[in-house]
């Protein structure tokens, strides 16, 4: 199929035709016609399979045509979890929109000087794409005019509903107009997000691709089981000190962790410096900056914050804590063994991370193959609850072998004579 096949208009086909695009992705495919027809969507596909093309390409065939309104708001209002995200896709629509004429886009994110946000949203606008606290700052001021607002687009709703913005985006909506079409995208469409679809789409069609199994073949995957807060940071000091790696990022669950740790490590000697969404624009583009020519060593960074960085001298990433959601897992890893270099991923799992470890290992399709290091071996032993023979093997960095057997999903304590014996991994 090619995109002159889902009857776009001539000027976007010429942009893509000039971005290199021929074909559209399977989610393209399905989700077009159908956001076309004026149907409210929940999609869920994988990062990668061209999402942001589905409501850019859709929201810019609308806006071909004349409002039926006049006014100077936005007709199409994309939200987004982070700052990072909401640049990508005003990039994104500034590369399909290049042969249009006339068309207003406008990005309004936390971490940028107001007076400039205020003035663009004084301006006749079509496209507004924007991070929910810092829209909600203008709401309440009164700056905004929602009366043509055609198209609303929730981008990583799942991400939003992690970050605690559910509430303003609940707000958000309730002040555009009710007869709106709504496109939610998600990894997942469970839970929250399910009740919030519930609560803003009406009769939603439902579309869902199923994610590829990256192999990423030039990674090797490693797995330290470890006992607690303690047994990780001096495991984690041992592996930042080893003279092979060039350039880790070490993710953390929580952006308070990751300054945490990241100062810890500094304090411990480790050129180390913290990227998250709480710090500003100019922040977050100096630690990259660094980053990349060197000065750091160590990025202690959580997923939202990490999402795109390309940084080809990355040898190592350690999931100190590991991801909640299994496809997060891919793509952390994938931030090393750039262009085709090989690289190193670890990850440490705890007794409480049984069931995100075995999540993992089904995403993937394969085990993790579990290291000790010498003199830091956990107390507790692991039961290979993934591998195809039940026995699989371990190897400690210097090549010795480790008491530690395949990937191991599971914890439970064993009794003996009546007496506990002390937990192990059965």
């Amino acid at each position: 199929m090619s995109f002159e096949s889902l009857n776009l208009n001539p000027a976007i086909l010429q942009a893509l035709t000039t971005a290199g695009y021929e074909q559209p992705t399977p989610v393209q495919v399905k989700a077009i016609p159908e956001a076309r027809a004026g149907h409210d969507l929940m999609v869920s596909a994988p990062t990668g399979t061209g999402k942001t093309a589905v409501f850019v390409l859709t929201a810019l065939q609308r806006l071909a045509q004349p409002s039926a309104k006049s006014g100077r708001g936005p007709r199409v209002l994309v939200l987004t979890p982070t700052r990072e995200l909401a640049l990508q896709v005003t990039s994104a629509v500034d590369k399909y929109c290049r042969f249009m004429r006339h068309m207003r886009t406008g990005t309004v994110l936390g971490g940028m000087p107001y007076p400039k946000q205020r003035r663009l949203l004084e301006q006749p606008l079509d496209i507004l794409v924007a991070t929910p606290g810092r829209l909600i700052d203008f709401i309440d001021q009164g700056r905004v005019d929602f009366s043509r607002l055609e198209m609303l687009v929730l981008d990583e709703a799942d991400r939003m509903l992690d970050m605690g913005f559910i509430e303003p985006v609940k707000r958000i909506a309730g002040a555009t107009p009710a007869a709106r079409q709504t496109l939610l995208f998600s990894a997942t469409l469970d839970g929250g997000i399910a009740k919030l679809a519930q609560q803003l789409l009406r009769e939603p069609r439902l579309i869902q691709i199923a994610a590829p199994r990256a192999r990423h073949e030039n990674i090797e995957q490693r797995l330290h089981y470890v006992d607690d807060g303690g047994h990780k940071r001096r495991l984690l000091d041992h592996l930042l000190r080893d003279t092979g790696l060039g350039q880790a990022i070490v993710f953390t669950a929580t952006k308070r962790g990751a300054d945490r740790l990241a100062e810890a490590l500094f304090d411990d000697g480790h050129e180390a410096a913290a990227l998250h969404g709480n710090m500003n624009q100019n922040q977050r583009n100096r630690t990259l900056a660094r980053v990349r020519n060197g000065s750091v060593r160590v990025l202690v960074a959580t997923d939202v914050a990490a999402r795109g960085i390309d940084v080809l001298s990355i040898t190592h990433v350690i999931n100190y804590d590991l991801p909640k959601v299994a496809e997060d897992y891919v793509h952390r890893i994938g931030r090393t063994g750039r262009a085709g270099a090989m690289g190193i991923a670890i990850s440490f799992a705890t007794p409480e991370d049984a069931r995100q470890l075995k999540q993992i290992e089904r995403f993937t399709g394969r085990g993790i193959e579990a290291h000790v290091v010498p003199g830091m071996e956990p107390k507790l032993r692991a039961r290979s609850d993934f591998s195809r023979d039940g026995r699989g093997s371990s190897r400690g960095q210097n090549g010795n072998q480790g008491r530690v057997n395949g990937a191991a999903t599971r914890w439970s304590s064993r009794r003996d004579g009546g007496r506990k014996a002390g937990r192990v991994f059965s």
